[in-house]
């Protein structure tokens, strides 16, 4: 089986929503990716996380099935991010990202296995899918205000990858129609598009047509940051471990939707930290 690698951010979140407010929570793409994706098979991660908050992340990491040999300690601050939530959304309120400054992705030579470029500054993300352009499988994900702030370097990532992941808010950002995401996934010839709707599931675009799936129902929402890199964790290590076929897909996107049911049930990473891969079967089993 080809080894499935995330690169993205690691971040300090700062929450505010209907659970009250908490600061400094471990957060980040890199990170609700790789703890969703290791309850279903191994995932190698790379990130840029400051040396004040190593220690936090390696115990986080460290009884899970996840390679962090390419996390790289910087002498910087690890990136901060800032956000309400409000009608079961997040409203991004500002990030501290300086941390991109000093770092570039740290990746296996010549990697060939499958891999996910999660939401950090486009254009380290930009060059992340370079350095990963003999991956068999490319996929990544985008966050609005990165659009918004730097249109060209997110464009670059949606041309080199071969699925996507985004919500209706980044597609109508990266110039895409949330009414027709079947336009959007031919004009930019990916070979998957994965839309996600919040409560209304998600759904997968493909050549084949849509496989549309409900949100898990089964935990309760406190938390809504970090379902998406859950949701991508899932469904890409569901998928390679059951050998990336069309027949495959719709299981995967369960085992996706469970992730990030598992993901949204705590405050940040706290769900996603403390699930089983029997929980993840348990919500499987309420959607399929």
């Amino acid at each position: 089986m080809p080894p499935l690698l995330v690169t993205g951010s690691i971040a300090l979140d700062d929450l505010e929503g209907p659970f009250g407010a908490v600061g400094g929570e471990l957060g980040g793409s890199a990170l609700y990716f790789a703890l969703a994706a290791s309850l279903i098979g191994p995932v190698l991660v790379s990130a840029p996380v400051g040396e004040a908050d190593s220690e936090r992340v390696l115990s986080l990491l460290a009884n899970r099935n996840v390679d962090a040999t390419h996390l790289s300690v910087i002498c910087a601050p690890t990136y901060r991010w800032s956000a309400r939530q409000a009608d079961g959304t997040n409203i991004d309120r500002g990030s501290r990202d300086s941390i991109y400054d000093t770092w570039s992705p740290v990746l296996p030579q010549a990697f060939d296995g499958w891999a996910f470029i999660g939401s950090m500054r486009p254009d380290r993300q930009a060059e992340a899918a370079e350095a990963l352009s003999g991956a068999r499988l490319l996929a990544g994900d985008s966050m609005r205000s990165y659009v918004a702030s730097l249109p060209e370097a997110a464009h670059r990532l949606l041309d080199a990858c071969s699925w996507f992941f985004s919500n209706e808010e980044e597609l109508r950002a990266l110039g895409g129609d949330p009414a027709s995401p079947q336009d959007f996934r031919r004009a930019r010839n990916l070979d998957g598009l994965i839309v996600k709707a919040g409560p209304r599931g998600a759904t997968a675009w493909t050549e084949g047509g849509s496989i549309p799936m409900p949100a898990a129902r089964a935990r309760p929402v406190v938390d809504v940051t970090g379902a998406g890199d859950a949701l991508a964790g899932g469904f890409l290590a569901r998928w390679l471990r059951t050998g990336g076929t069309p027949e495959g897909l719709r299981d995967a996107l369960a085992h996706g939707t469970a992730c990030a049911a598992l993901a949204i049930s705590d405050i940040g990473l706290r769900g996603i930290a403390a699930a089983t891969a029997a929980h993840v079967e348990e919500l499987v089993a309420t959607l399929l």
